[in-house]
C-alpha cells in the first residue's frame, strides 16, 4: 500500500482508475481550482515531513495519482479543450469554469481518460526513463506529463495547430498587450523583477525548511495556492515555475541563493517565450509553466552535470 497513489516500478489498474478519478476531480473543479488545491496538500506534506513524519504524504497524495499536475491538471485542460470542441464552452483555454456545471458526462470522461494518462507518462518517465544527475532525475515528470497530455488534447479538440494561427498585423514574439499570456508578466522588466525577487524568497524559504524535508517544493505549493487569488479575479503574477526551478537550483548549487534567483528569472522568461509559441495563439491551454518546469529542469540538471554550479560559486 505504501506505494498505491504512485506508481513506482510498477504500474497497476489502481493507479491508473485513480488517476481517472483525479482526472474527473480537475474536469469538475477546472484546472485552476484543482491546482491550487494540489498546492495546499504540498504545503501539508511539507509541514509533515519537516516534522518527522516522513515525506509518504507528499510523494503519494500532494504529487501522486489524485491532485497531482499530471492527473486532476491535466485532466481539467483536456475536458475543457474538448468541451469547446463540442460547443459546451466558449473556448478550450478556459482553464477555470468549473465543467461539472455543463452537466455533461462526457467532459468529465475525456476528464478522467487524460488524468489516466497522466499516470502512464509519469511511470514512463520516473521508471523506464531513469536518468538523473547527483539525486536530480533528468526532468521534471508531472512538468513534462502536463506539457504533452496538453499538445495531444490540442492535436485531439482543438483547430489551430500546435503552434496556433498569429492573426494579420500580431507578432508571435512579440504580441500586443491583448492577446499576451498574462498583462501584469508581460514586460521584460517587469518579469525581471518577479522572477528574481520570488526565485530569491524560495531559495530562502528552502534553505530555512531544509531541502530534505521538503524545502524544494514550498515555495512551488505557495505559489499554486495564490492562484486561487487569480480565480477570484485578481492580477497577481504566477510564479510556481519560478518558484520551483529556483529551489532546484539553489539544492543543485549547494545552497546558493544567487544561483536561485538567477534560475528562477530565466523560468519567467522561458515560461513567458514558450507561451508564445505554444499558448498565446492557440484555441486549447498549452500551460506555460509546465513548459518552463520540466524544460528549465533539464537546464538545471545539465548545468550541474557540467560543473558550472561549482566552477562559478555564488552566495
Amino acid at each position: 500500500m505504501e506505494h498505491l497513489l504512485i506508481p513506482m516500478g510498477d504500474i497497476g489498474i489502481c493507479h491508473l482508475l485513480l488517476g481517472f478519478a483525479g482526472g474527473v476531480l480537475g474536469a469538475c473543479f477546472a484546472a485552476l481550482p484543482a491546482f491550487a488545491i494540489c498546492g495546499i496538500f504540498v504545503l501539508m506534506g511539507v509541514a509533515l515531513t519537516f516534522t518527522g513524519a516522513g515525506s509518504l504524504f507528499l510523494d503519494n497524495i500532494a504529487f501522486g495519482c489524485i491532485v497531482g499536475p499530471q492527473t486532476a491538471f491535466a485532466g481539467g485542460v483536456a475536458a475543457a479543450a474538448y468541451a469547446a470542441s463540442r460547443k459546451y464552452l466558449d473556448t478550450g483555454r478556459d482553464v477555470c469554469t468549473a465543467l461539472s456545471g455543463l452537466n455533461k458526462p462526457d467532459v468529465l470522461l475525456v476528464g478522467g481518460l487524460f488524468g489516466s494518462l497522466g499516470v502512464a507518462l509519469v511511470w514512463v518517465f520516473q521508471t523506464l526513463l531513469p536518468f538523473g544527475w547527483n539525486g536530480f532525475h533528468w526532468t521534471d515528470s508531472p512538468g513534462l506529463t502536463v506539457f504533452i497530455s496538453a499538445i495531444i488534447a490540442r492535436l485531439m479538440f482543438g483547430k489551430t495547430g500546435l503552434l496556433g494561427k498569429v492573426p494579420q498585423g500580431e507578432n508571435r514574439w512579440q504580441p500586443s498587450i491583448e492577446n499576451s499570456w498574462l498583462p501584469q508578466m508581460f514586460s521584460g522588466f517587469q518579469i525581471l523583477v518577479i522572477g528574481l525577487s520570488f526565485g530569491f524568497l524560495s531559495s530562502c524559504l528552502a534553505l530555512i525548511v531544509g531541502f530534505d524535508n521538503g524545502g524544494i517544493v514550498v515555495g512551488f505549493g505557495l505559489s499554486a495556492v495564490t492562484l486561487f487569488l487569480m480565480q477570484a479575479g485578481f492580477n497577481i503574477p504566477v510564479t510556481h515555475h519560478i518558484t520551483l526551478i529556483a529551489a532546484g537550483a539553489c539544492a543543485a548549487s549547494g545552497g546558493s541563493l544567487l544561483w536561485g534567483a538567477i534560475f528562477g528569472a530565466l523560468a519567467a522568461f522561458v515560461g513567458e517565450y514558450e507561451g508564445r509559441l505554444f499558448l498565446i495563439f492557440g484555441d486549447t491551454h498549452i500551460d506555460p509553466p509546465a513548459m518552463a518546469i520540466w524544460s528549465m529542469w533539464i537546464v538545471l540538471v545539465l548545468s550541474g552535470s557540467a560543473g558550472i554550479f561549482s566552477a562559478i560559486p555564488l552566495p
